[in-house]
């Protein structure tokens, strides 16, 4: 018996001890002789160089080969970057968009019911507008008091946080005021940059004196520059209100024209139309489910953060409760967010460390009772979502468009999903958010 040679021997048919060496060298035989048995097993190829099962069985691993389209793969990313960007950038009209299509899902079966009933979809349409307006007025004069006392309190409060800063201090200056100290430098120093060229150089004041910029009555905050940021906010805000109420009534009043018209683009195929029928329908569902969880879990929070507030003694008790149902409609973020400022309340009102602790911890469990059960519960029952990948889709929808992000990145991800499952070609979207 002849002994191999240095390297990785491979069996042939018999059973017999092949080395590598010797199978590349029966590669190269002529075509008569017939394929060699490391060529038949697959260990080397047409050349006689060894194949991945080859190369793993040499390091004791598979190796799985990966064909990289080095000028697709660069052309999806840049087409990633500038869609992501051109979201950004468009953020004030796609939020007023998708919030006003999502609304008018959600509004059109009571406006199909009302046409049950003879009434024109015009009627309907206006009626069901109407309702919902009068109900937000409705509920803002009912809390109009305790929004105004509210707004009442913050010199109070804000004098209690400066006292407690204060206190805190001991006499000595704060953390606050040493960086408004150096700030007031910095601009001093790049003030004076500008003129020493021209100018002798201003001496600083003398040691224990107090410079213009740090007596009591200066300031750099200006009220008016305050005032018109908050006008101009309050008057965008107003507008793209206006803008989604519009919205709502001419898609509610378009009924499914839109609809048909998505079928009849898609082409003459009978298959093609049936596939975006199905899809259009699973979105109306999906839409419609989520937007109903979503007005019934937050309806239930208000409900119970009102009791339970006034059963403490919070003052302005159903203000912060419907603060608390708006900001539960972000997943995750609103809950944290209710128990600090439940927290901050109780702590302002009391000034005790045992009464934030109990408001904070009832507003914890309710958001938690709500959150996690009863929207866990009907979430999973209606769009069958994979936690983790909604999570990390409103972290991405969250520094998109910020607080809008995260109340729209679930319907999103609902719709892409839903999408996803229907077209050809993006099964791994689906089965990665999919539970």
């Amino acid at each position: 018996m002849q002994l191999a040679k240095s390297g990785i021997s491979s069996s042939d048919a018999s059973g017999a001890a092949v080395p590598v060496s010797a199978a590349a060298d029966a590669s190269a035989t002529p075509a008569e002789e017939g394929p060699s048995p490391a060529r038949a097993a697959g260990l080397v190829n047409d050349a006689g160089a060894p194949t991945g099962e080859e190369l793993g069985a040499q390091h004791g691993s598979l190796r799985l080969p990966v064909n990289v389209n080095v000028r697709g793969l660069t052309l999806g990313v840049i087409a990633t970057v500038a869609f992501v960007f051109g979201l950004q950038w468009a953020k004030n009209f796609f939020v007023p968009l998708l919030l006003g299509i999502f609304i008018a899902y959600t509004l059109s079966p009571i406006v199909r019911w009302l046409e049950r009933w003879h009434i024109k979809r015009a009627i309907g349409a206006s009626v069901v507008t109407a309702l919902i307006l009068a109900g937000l007025a409705l509920t803002v004069q009912r809390v109009q008091g305790e929004i105004f006392n509210i707004v009442d309190e913050l010199p109070s409060i804000t004098h209690k946080v400066s006292k407690m800063i204060m206190q805190a201090s001991d006499g000595q200056p704060s953390t606050i005021q040493q960086v408004q100290a150096a700030a007031a430098e910095i601009e001093q120093a790049a003030a004076n940059a500008g003129a020493s060229r021209h100018a002798p150089a201003r001496r600083g004041p003398p040691p224990g004196a107090v410079s213009p910029s740090q007596t009591p009555g200066s300031s750099n905050f200006r009220v008016m520059d305050w005032l018109l940021a908050g006008s101009m906010g309050l008057a965008s805000f107003i507008s793209q209100a206006t803008m989604v109420v519009f919205l709502v009534f001419f898609l509610l009043l378009a009924g499914d024209t839109f609809k048909r018209k998505l079928v009849k683009l898609t082409g003459p195929s009978l298959t093609r139309k049936k596939v975006t029928v199905h899809i259009l329908e699973d979105i109306n569902t999906s839409i419609q489910n989520y937007m109903f969880m979503l007005l019934v879990t937050n309806a239930l929070l208000a409900l119970l953060m009102w009791g339970v507030l006034r059963a403490v003694g919070i003052e302005n008790a159903g203000a912060w409760a419907i603060f608390a149902g708006v900001t539960h409609v972000m997943p995750y973020f609103g809950s944290l967010l209710i128990t600090a400022v439940t927290g901050l309340v109780a702590f302002m009102q009391f000034e005790s460390l045992q009464m934030v602790v109990l408001v904070a911890g009832a507003s914890l469990a309710i958001a938690t009772l709500v959150g996690m059960v009863v929207t866990t519960w009907m979430t999973g029952k209606f769009a069958k979502m994979n936690p983790a990948a909604v999570f990390v889709s409103l972290l991405f929808w969250g520094w998109l468009w910020g607080m809008w992000g995260l109340l729209l990145g679930v319907p999103v991800v609902v719709v892409i999903k839903v999408v996803a499952e229907r077209v050809e070609g993006m099964e791994v979207i689906a089965e990665l958010l999919g539970e």
